[in-house]
């Protein structure tokens, strides 16, 4: 028996079953697309909850509201100006979907918002997925905990279990939630894409390495980012992070894990700001090896093929750098940065860097470290991603460097290709732009929408009237997304080979915690 989605055309909303309770959700848009926002896939995780792995929503009887977003998490990041509530209690959802039944079985795309895990919102305008819906799939966004609320490690929390990734946890929640659920809505539990972009897709990697998300996600896009490694080394390790616990709560005067819990949240969170002058991976509370959620280094579990073996879509911008610049090798002058250089990688390596980063010149030496710092907040992981992957031969990997350019999006700088991939083209005003989209730009967006969407439909992004897109394997041949679309060898290929060199099983250099 088919289950309809809407009983009738006059209803103005549209009610669904979930597993907690009747959900009530917006009429249909222009497109078609029914919006159900704010569901909670958890219990609030305050009080008590604050530091402990996610619970089940409490079961709610009548129907349920789903006509707003969530709160979202509160904000690690010194004076954001992003708009929209923020609360310790963000652990909802939201869900687009244009299914006329319940059992279209259609593919279902998880997006998971980037921040650094310090900041960000499942609200975010560029990020709505109305139109990849009108498309064919589910689309599904959620919020989860942040910065010291979500990442905070300490020996006094490893009672109940291994502490720090709680942020994580509510991931693999909203994917549990997805699983039980997301039939009622016209989904498919049985193809579900996870995609990403920078903390997103950093969690996306993440995941794949987890074995606690096995079977909760079958495809997996990752836009400017993977392993959750930094400029200054890997993730923190299971010590590192316990110390950070512990160094905090001695500037919260040795108070208690029970005295911590009982304090009010927006108090915790503005003893632990974080800006982007720090790296975000070893300077702040984000993800850390916690042997349960994270076993080992990410990169070391896909070396070892240990990983998911889920096909796997993964790329890069070329200008990645542009934000972070307040962390890259000083750069006032070429004799800094190669001051810095050799420091970080060593005299006998200093000719082999120049010959890839030039600093003959001052100017070339700000360009060069501007390459460089993107090369290692996101570019060379995503590489290393894609390589370890490929490498298992047991699914299929696309690689793709998004390097296009216009009025619209002048500088083809981390975050810039989002808009495109959601068809939002809402203003680019990372890179200080708000000049609106042209042809050109909803063409290359048209284009990438229907990649993605292919993508997660059957596992590749190729289809009639696209650009053809070949497998990614030991060529180094990527998607090139830009002015021209076109498959070429990697363009950074040799900047990441010299930064790739310097791992050891995986794993960057513990020394360049110190270093630069």
């Amino acid at each position: 028996m088919h289950g309809s989605i809407i009983p009738t055309a006059a209803q103005p909303g549209r009610t669904i079953r979930t597993q907690a309770g009747l959900v009530r959700g917006e009429p249909r848009d222009a497109g078609g697309v029914l919006a159900f926002k704010g569901i909670p896939y958890a219990a609030p995780p305050v009080g008590p909850l604050r530091w402990r792995a996610p619970q089940p929503p409490m079961p709610w009887i009548g129907e349920r509201d789903a006509l707003a977003f969530g709160p979202a998490s509160l904000s690690s990041l010194e004076n954001d100006p992003r708009p929209g509530p923020r609360d310790e209690d963000c652990l909802t959802l939201n869900v687009l979907t244009a299914a006329r039944e319940a059992d279209e079985k259609r593919p279902v795309m998880v997006w998971i918002h980037g921040g650094g895990f310090q900041f960000g919102s499942s609200a975010n305008p560029a990020t709505d997925g109305s139109l990849l819906a009108a498309k064919g799939v589910v689309v599904v966004s959620f919020n989860y905990r942040l910065g010291v609320l979500g990442f905070l490690a300490h020996p006094d929390l490893d009672a109940d279990a291994p502490s720090g990734n709680y942020g994580l946890q509510d991931q693999l929640a909203a994917l549990r939630w997805v699983q039980s659920n997301i039939a009622a809505f016209g989904g498919d539990p049985d193809n579900i894409t996870l995609f990403g972009e920078s903390a997103g897709a950093m969690a996306v990697g993440i995941l794949m390495a987890s074995p606690l998300a096995r079977g909760l996600f079958h495809k997996a896009i990752g836009e400017s980012g993977a392993f959750w490694d930094g400029r200054h080394g890997p993730l923190q390790s299971f010590d590192e992070a316990r110390a950070r616990g512990l160094a905090f709560t001695r500037r919260q005067g040795e108070a208690s894990i029970r005295a911590l819990r009982a304090m009010p949240a927006e108090q915790l969170n503005a003893a632990a700001l974080w800006n982007f002058e720090r790296d975000h991976v070893t300077e702040a509370f984000s993800p850390s090896i916690d042997h349960h959620v994270v076993p080992d280094v990410p990169a070391r579990r896909f070396s070892r093929g240990d990983q998911m073996h889920i096909p796997l879509l993964a790329g890069w911008n070329s200008a990645e750098g542009f934000p972070f610049m307040s962390q890259s090798l000083p750069a006032h002058s070429a004799r800094a940065f190669r001051a810095a250089a050799e420091n970080m990688f060593g005299k006998e390596r200093l000719t082999d860097f120049l010959r890839l980063y030039t600093a003959n010149t001052d100017a070339r030496a700000k360009a060069s470290a501007a390459a460089l710092t993107g090369d290692m907040v996101v570019g060379e992981q995503c590489w290393q991603w894609l390589r370890l992957h490929q490498a298992s031969d047991r699914a299929p990997v696309y690689g793709y460097h998004f390097n296009y350019t216009s009025p619209y999006t002048p500088i083809a700088s981390h975050v810039t290709e989002i808009p495109f991939v959601f068809g939002t083209l809402t203003p680019q005003r990372v890179i200080g732009s708000t000049t609106p989209p042209a042809e050109a730009d909803r063409a290359l967006s048209a284009t990438m929408m229907d990649y993605w969407v292919n993508f997660a439909m059957r596992g590749d992004p190729n289809g009639p009237g696209l650009p053809s897109w070949p497998a990614y394997d030991k060529s180094d041949v990527v998607q090139i997304l830009g002015n021209t679309i076109e498959a070429r060898r990697n363009p950074d290929a040799d900047r990441f080979g010299f930064l790739g060199s310097f791992r050891e099983d995986g794993v960057l250099p513990i020394r360049w915690r110190e270093a630069g």
